[in-house]
């Protein structure tokens, strides 16, 4: 019985990384990644020359039959993703499932990820949360919206920053210009920001910028939450 260890790596800040995960992506045989180019950029900076293989969207389930043979030949593997922890809007979960299936053990190994990472520093509910991932670019973006809509908890969505004034526009239409909600980008980097406040205050900022980068996790409050008011010290 061989160990497939999914390893979270950092978000932004590559010191985000854990001792034991370092450890880990050194002892394996193989790591598994989303981009080995992405990747070998993170391996180098701590010295890993463990060899790679890639596994994204396109070709997880072909890879994974591969990955499973390597394991049944008694060697431990490591999967990683660009950034965060795998299976999270990545890929992860068929292979997972598929080392669970052949007898395996699947080690997870904790670190940064950004669903978390923005809830946290929204300053939003956090007791209760739904996260989406990415909504549809086209087909389904209405009935998923109107899906959300209903929803009662604090809503975690991705999306791309340019069509952030997009979505943002479509969350006003759909949950209505008092929403709270806090728009987390470029977590952990030098250019972290979190614009926070009701729809209707964070729509014109983004509006009357010229260019938008870097990834973008979107944190919206729960229909009637509105916030406190404390007078200044």
């Amino acid at each position: 019985m061989s160990t497939l260890f999914i390893v979270a790596t950092p978000i932004g800040n590559l010191k985000d990384i854990s001792e034991r995960a370092l450890e880990v992506l050194k002892m394996v045989s193989l790591i598994a990644c989303e981009d080995t180019r992405t990747s070998s950029k993170f391996l180098q900076h701590y010295g890993i020359s463990t060899p790679t293989r890639s596994l994204h969207q396109h070709n997880e389930h072909h890879k994974v039959e591969q990955f499973i043979r390597h394991l049944d030949a008694g060697q431990d593997l490591a999967l990683i993703t660009d950034a965060g922890m795998p299976g999270i809007s990545d890929p992860g979960f068929l292979a997972v499932r598929a080392a669970h299936n052949s007898g395996h053990t699947v080690s997870v190994i904790p670190g940064a990820d950004a669903v978390t990472t923005a809830l946290i520093s929204s300053g939003l509910p956090s007791d209760s949360f739904y996260f989406h991932g990415f909504l549809p670019h086209k087909k389904g973006r209405q009935k998923q919206w109107d899906f959300l809509a209903n929803m009662l908890c604090t809503l975690v969505i991705y999306e791309s920053p340019h069509r952030i004034l997009k979505f943002l526009n479509e969350a006003t239409t759909y949950l209505g210009e008092d929403r709270y909600v806090a728009v987390c980008r470029e977590l952990t980097k030098a250019f972290e920001e979190i614009v926070r406040g009701k729809l209707s205050e964070v729509v014109p900022i983004f509006e009357n910028r010229t260019k938008i980068k870097g990834e973008i996790c979107v944190v919206i409050a729960p229909p009637n939450y509105q916030e406190e008011q404390t007078e200044a010290l």
